[in-house]
């Protein structure tokens, strides 16, 4: 197929972009009002009128929404879906998110929202090297998520064939016959997945596989390294959201990109209650926008995904594409504090993943923080699988990831050293970790204070 999925667009000068988005965001704005119940309503209260927003500046002064404003729109808590733009025999599907408060929020598509989030997808793989002839094997759910079907129907837009498995547990015999091109997967699956055609008999540097996609969670780099190490390709990035953020690396990896003509993300910081300038680190804030004449079924304004990042950069990239790249976001729920000072779930994985621990340990880990810092000391208890827990190198693996942990925390690490924060190990076998015996997603840090 070549570099580009859609070259026009993400080759188009910064100049002409920008004139682009805000086309879009005109009609995005005018669109909600007309269209959304919830909207038409927002936009009455505080007595703005649509036809005042106009460019990216007129777009931020609105007010942020979050998830909990969705929810507080849609049944039990009112009688219809106030997000919902289109009647119902204009809804192609409806999807929820994952619901980890107990209450999913619900997202209405129509055939157009599939096809513009195909693009996205469709835009990703092809900076990545996919094409036509190209074999995908998509480990993700095909369930009320949003990500495995869009990479499907992306996949057809590119003219390569996906092997719709769903979870990572499939037989190594799929990669025997099918010699697939590609994985979609987390880094844990694809190292599982590896250990599995190991045991078999297959290496996975000698095995079809020409590079790895990795989607839906963070990333420490130290993981990525080891996957490519253990798989021998390269691992790609890519970001998406049943929101419909959708991001991806291309083959240079120097930030993801965003598709800025169908995704206007901007980065907040809440304590500050302002955005931020490029460089800084804030909570992601998206709207989506609609081509002009375009439909949707949900839409969304000024949304906080509760994820974080930096961007990157707006130059052209080494790729020749123009839109902005962001770093790998990292959930805000997976942030925890201690001492008064943040540390994330990616940097506790970097901790794990140096390289000379991975000569005795599988990469699977969780930890628990508890305690009470008004009463004493925080203890995070970090557990970690190893190949052979009798021939584990385990003061080598605690020296490394404490040296690991700390390296950019000099606060925490004061904390440390005050015998306020305590950091205990735990060695355990292989299928021994706590996580093992809950269904679902794992948790890799619980907070049990």
């Amino acid at each position: 197929m070549g570099r580009y999925f859609n070259e026009d667009i993400e080759t188009m000068e910064r100049e002409d972009l920008d004139a682009l988005v805000e086309e879009r965001i005109r009609y995005t704005v005018k669109y909600a009002y007309e269209n959304s119940p919830f909207y038409r309503k927002w936009f009455g209260r505080r007595g703005i009128k649509p036809s005042d927003i106009r460019t990216h500046d007129d777009l931020r002064e609105l007010p942020i929404i979050t998830g909990e404003t969705i929810r507080e729109n849609q049944p039990p808590e009112t009688r219809d879906f106030e997000f919902k733009c289109l009647p119902w025999e204009d809804i192609f599907t409806i999807h929820e998110t994952s619901g980890t408060s107990g209450r999913p929020k619900a997202f209405f598509l129509t055939w157009d929202d599939w096809n513009r989030y195909a693009e996205k997808y469709a835009r990703s793989f092809v900076s990545q090297g996919f094409g036509e002839g190209d074999r995908v094997v998509v480990c993700a759910s095909y369930g009320m998520n949003v990500g495995a079907n869009t990479m499907t129907l992306a996949a057809h837009k590119i003219g390569m064939t996906i092997i719709p498995e769903g979870k990572c547990t499939f037989p190594v015999r799929i990669i025997e016959s099918y010699r697939p091109t590609g994985i979609v997967a987390s880094i844990f699956k694809l190292l599982r997945l590896a250990r599995r055609m190991k045991e078999r008999g297959l290496d996975p540097q000698e095995s079809s596989i020409e590079r790895l996609v990795v989607g839906g969670e963070s990333f420490a780099p130290e993981s990525r390294s080891y996957t490519e190490e253990v798989w021998g390709v390269e691992v790609y990035n890519t970001y998406g959201s049943t929101e419909g953020t959708m991001c991806g690396e291309c083959s240079f990896r120097e930030g993801l990109h965003v598709p800025e003509d169908l995704v206007h993300l901007d980065v907040y910081d809440p304590t500050m209650r302002d955005f931020v300038d490029d460089g800084e680190c804030g909570r992601i804030v998206l709207t989506t926008l609609l081509p002009v004449g375009e439909k949707t079924g949900t839409l969304l304004l000024n949304y906080d995904t509760e994820d974080t990042t930096v961007v990157l950069s707006r130059e052209k990239c080494r790729c020749g594409r123009t839109h902005m790249r962001i770093m790998n976001p990292e959930r805000e729920a997976e942030t925890f504090w201690v001492a008064g000072h943040p540390f994330n779930r990616v940097d506790v994985e970097a901790a794990v993943f140096q390289r000379e621990n991975m000569d005795y340990l599988t990469g699977e880990y969780e930890a628990f923080l508890y305690g009470d810092e008004d009463e004493g000391k925080v203890t995070m208890r970090v557990s970690l699988e190893c190949e052979d827990p009798e021939n584990c190198a385990r003061e080598t693996v605690r020296e490394n990831f404490i040296g690991a942990f700390f390296k950019y925390k000099k606060e925490l690490l004061e904390a440390y050293n005050d015998g306020l924060f305590e950091i205990i190990f735990n060695f355990t076998g292989p299928g021994e970790l706590e996580f093992y015996r809950i269904k679902g997603r794992p948790k890799r840090i619980v907070d049990r204070r």
